[in-house]
């Protein structure tokens, strides 16, 4: 029997949340080695960029509360 990708997707979204964590690191971990390197690199230069921001004062920092109630009402919209 043969799945489409919507089908697959479907029923990965039916599972509890930690099994797809569980699932979505799986996928992750099959992608190709060397597109996993370029990405991580892409990560690193982006957490500096944002690190220098915030150590410069370009960037103000918030409580993690506030930044979560920031998200949760901007998801309840």
């Amino acid at each position: 029997m043969s799945f489409t990708i919507e089908q697959i997707a479907e029923e990965a979204l039916a599972l509890p949340s930690d099994a797809r964590a569980l699932l979505a690191d799986r996928l992750v971990e099959s992608l190709d080695p060397l597109e996993d390197v370029y990405i991580r690199q892409l990560w690193a230069a982006e957490a500096r960029t944002r690190r220098d921001d915030v150590r410069s004062g370009a960037v103000a920092t918030i409580p993690g509360q506030n930044a979560l109630e920031r998200v949760r009402k901007s998801v309840a919209k």
